[in-house]
């Protein structure tokens, strides 16, 4: 109810998909890559890893395998694929194991070569940092696994690798958008023995673990809701997505990576403004408090018709971007391609020494079973100089 049409259309500013026309003007070109392809989706179980897989299922796959480490989130994809219609016709497995593990080496030997394989598997969340060892495991999933995986497909390599990026990868201030560039150079450090392409998102509007997601959640618990007022986020949906990363994949070329055209920047909101927007979806007025614990209370005890408590604040959290951008300064972005979408055709590298050293850095530091948060900043800048980390020791576990 709160994921209505009418909701969904006041946060992306559209009715129809921004991706729409790309992919019928390509819808040919698409399905003849993909019918006669073997392909291999890793994360298939996350938001924009199921939303591709819908997406792709319609071209007809002549073989489809999913990689996914949940395996309710696996089982529940699958489910929805026979319960829409959705169902592959041909070549259909899937495995709940994950990428970075033997059991995926012995996977790709016995059951590969794949003509395609996409990688939606990622630690996503700003928050991520909060800690050493969360931090250092993102870096081996985002980072040092996608190398391996690489690695692991050189020997007899698909026509494309594809691994999903972010729009936090520019000019990144934070530790996790920092580690998507850093994925990004990492493919396109391998792209003469692996052809790779990537797609940077924007917000994608209630997918999983996302701060609009937790809005549907609170509301059906009576919780307070929670935002900051003074970040500005630029929105697709989970099926524009997956257009996306179908577009990037297949019709890219490689060293590529798709981007959104933000149209305007008055397309940019909010979070507390689309807190808003859903509360008077439902006819509700908010109650803005001062303070969490005076939200909580009032939750507690709201009545029926009551305003709704909400506590909107600005950002004191690190690795917030105020505002968001697809593209840097020094990176070649083509226009005109496909509408609604730009491409970065050529996106900022690093010099192959510095960058294999950053990797050798960093996987000698986890191997020593010690190591801090600077550290890993220290060696991620290396690789990604434009990253500005602004330390604020505050994150968002200590927030309602």
């Amino acid at each position: 109810m709160m994921t209505s049409p009418s909701v969904l259309k006041r946060i992306l500013g559209r009715e129809t998909s921004l991706f729409h026309e790309a992919t019928r003007a390509n819808a040919d070109r698409l399905r003849k890559a993909i019918s006669s392809s073997r392909v291999l989706v890793i994360g298939a179980g996350g938001s924009i890893g199921s939303a591709f897989v819908k997406t792709l299922i319609p071209y007809a796959p002549a073989a489809l395998h999913l990689v996914e480490l949940n395996e309710n989130a696996l089982v529940a994809l699958v489910r929805d694929l026979h319960a829409e219609g959705g169902a592959p016709r041909g070549e259909f497995a899937t495995y709940a194991i994950g990428f970075d593990e033997p059991e995926f080496a012995a996977f790709l030997r016995a059951r590969g070569p794949f003509d395609y394989v996409l990688n939606f598997a990622a630690l996503k969340h700003v928050r991520s940092e909060r800690d050493p060892f969360t931090a250092m495991r993102m870096l081996r999933v985002n980072v040092l696994a996608n190398r391996r995986l690489v690695e692991r497909l050189a020997p007899c390599p698909p026509r494309r690798f594809f691994c999903v990026s972010s729009d936090k990868a520019v000019n990144p201030a934070s530790l996790m958008g920092a580690s998507k560039a850093f994925m990004e150079r990492v493919g396109l450090h391998y792209a003469d023995r692996v052809s790779f392409s990537s797609a940077r998102f924007a917000n994608v509007a209630f997918s999983a673990g996302s701060l609009l997601a937790s809005f549907v959640t609170r509301l059906r618990r009576g919780q307070p809701l929670a935002a900051p007022t003074d970040v500005r986020r630029y929105f697709i949906s989970e099926a524009e997505a997956g257009e996306l990363c179908l577009l990037g994949c297949f019709c890219g070329r490689n060293r590529e990576i798709f981007i959104p055209q933000l149209r305007a920047r008055e397309d940019l909101k909010t979070f507390s403004e689309i807190a808003e927007i859903m509360l008077e979806e439902q006819g509700l007025r908010p109650r803005y408090c001062a303070t969490a614990a005076e939200a909580v209370a009032l939750a507690r005890t709201r009545r029926p018709g009551d305003p709704w408590p909400c506590v909107f604040a600005p950002s004191n959290t690190s690795g917030e971007k105020p505002f968001e951008e697809f593209s840097g300064a020094d990176e070649e972005v083509e226009v005109g391609r496909y509408p609604g979408v730009s491409v970065v055709v050529r996106p900022r590298q690093t010099p192959p020494e510095v960058l294999e050293e950053a990797l050798n850095e960093l996987t000698a530091r986890r191997a020593s079973g010690g190591w801090t948060k600077e550290d890993l900043v220290a060696t991620v800048r290396r690789v990604t100089p434009e990253f500005q980390h602004v330390e604020r020791h505050a994150d968002l576990d200590h927030k309602l």
